[in-house]
């Protein structure tokens, strides 16, 4: 017997070990073709480990980013289920608790064998991976954070968005609706919350590729600018304004946010502020306070954080989060929903609503996971295998950490602060008819 086959065994029979003291409704499938338990079903839900420096590569560095590189190179996988079906099935209660029946001797044993063995394939994140640091607020590094997320391709992005192209939180006036139906409600409800006007001078922070300012000029006939820092968004945004013959309503300016000039009279921003960072909230809120004209409404959509018991703990970031700005927003930075309404009220607005849309995310992450998923192969062929299971990974992770409140996502409405009355009307009814 080889030295890998009787590694293969002692992990097999620590794994059976494993699999019964949590009670694990998944098996395990090694490179050697063995299964654990050895009974199970053909059909049954399992992880994949394509080759003994998978162990090896997790003994010598037990962290999530080494999880996460097995992952994407397909060297650690999951067959006959989705993540959300190994969610589903996770064990309950303290698993430390639960692994009380395992021998820690034996468990170190087996491990201990596998600390000599190949590593196997390098790490493929290496190559992609953003810098989670970069957080000065200055115009280029903004402008790089950006390029590295949005600018990954045009085809890329139409495999898993909606027909309008919207990379945000979708609104669902009921949970059966498709992609669709809730980004077009969504744009609706954006304009209704402004109370935008024909005539209305409106800007779209960040406009992605050019649903809102399109939507708004066409439906309320407003003069809309969007500003972007993504090169390929900015030229596909331009090419609908053309096509719908938008040209005199519609503007997109390449630019960083700080940089803009003018007044308006309607202000949002959608699922951009995450990238701002905490350091820059200051000047993020100068600059809109800047732009908006006194009375002019500023509509505040973010993902958020809960808020810990102290700024420390706050401060203190979990692996997964790391990740998520490492190899997918590099820059980002997630605030709380009191950060927020403190920064509106410190520099000059009055907040008048705040609506919860945490579980209108889960269910938009949920189906740009299915839709992507669906079409992984054209995907692959776009970005390349890796990055494609790293944003599947990244679609899947976003929805259950919106299922499990882990995040959240919040439509902020607040004025640019005046005496005086607001100008808003009474109720918000105006909102949901």
């Amino acid at each position: 017997m080889t030295a890998s086959t009787k590694r293969a065994a002692a992990l097999r029979d620590l794994l059976n070990d494993i699999h019964r003291a949590l009670a694990l409704q998944f098996g395990f499938e090694l490179w050697d073709g063995s299964v654990v338990p050895a009974d199970l079903p053909a059909g049954a839900m399992r992880l994949v480990l394509a080759d003994e420096g998978v162990v090896a590569s997790l003994v010598r560095r037990p962290k999530l980013d080494t999880v996460l590189n097995l992952h994407v190179s397909g060297r650690l996988d999951l067959k006959n289920g989705t993540i959300f079906d190994l969610a589903a099935v996770r064990p309950q209660g303290k698993i430390g608790r639960m692994l009380k029946g395992v021998s820690r001797l034996k468990a170190l044993g087996t491990l201990g064998r596998f600390a000599l063995a190949p590593g196997g394939a390098p790490r493929p994140l290496a190559a992609i991976r953003g810098d989670e640091i970069a957080r000065d607020g200055r115009p280029e590094t903004n402008k790089a954070n950006v390029h590295y997320h949005y600018d990954v391709s045009n085809a890329f992005y139409r495999l898993f968005l909606d027909d309008e192209m919207v990379y945000t939180c979708a609104y669902f006036t009921e949970w059966h609706d498709d992609i669709d139906r809730a980004q077009r409600d969504k744009l609706d409800m954006i304009c209704r919350k402004l109370r935008l006007q024909p005539g209305d001078r409106f800007l779209d922070i960040g406009c992605g590729w050019g649903a809102l300012v399109c939507h708004a000029a066409q439906h309320y006939g407003v003069i809309a600018t969007g500003v972007t820092l993504a090169e390929e968004q900015a030229k596909l945004a331009r090419e609908k304004i053309a096509r719908l013959g938008l040209q005199d309503r519609v503007t997109i300016v390449e630019k960083d946010y700080i940089q803009m000039e003018g007044e308006f009279d309607k202000i949002s921003s959608i699922g951009m502020f995450e990238q701002v960072g905490i350091r820059n909230h200051a000047d993020y809120f100068r600059t809109v306070h800047r732009l908006l004209r006194p009375r002019g409404l500023y509509l505040h959509h973010t993902i958020a954080r809960r808020a810990k018991k102290s700024d420390k703990d706050f401060a203190r970031l979990k692996p997964e989060y790391r990740a998520l700005i490492r190899y997918i927003f590099p820059g980002g930075e997630l605030d709380h929903l009191g950060m927020s309404v403190s920064n509106l009220e410190r520099y000059g607005f009055e907040v008048h609503d705040v609506e919860a849309w945490r579980e209108h995310y889960q269910r938009t992450t949920k189906l740009w996971w299915e839709r992507l998923n669906a079409r992984r192969a054209e995907a692959e062929a776009e970005i390349g295998p890796e990055k494609t299971r790293m944003w599947l990974l990244y679609l899947a992770g976003c929805s259950l950490a919106f299922e499990r409140s882990a995040v959240g996502v919040n439509q902020t409405l607040a004025s640019r602060r005046t005496r005086g009355p607001s100008g808003l009307p009474p109720s918000r009814a105006d909102l949901y008819r």
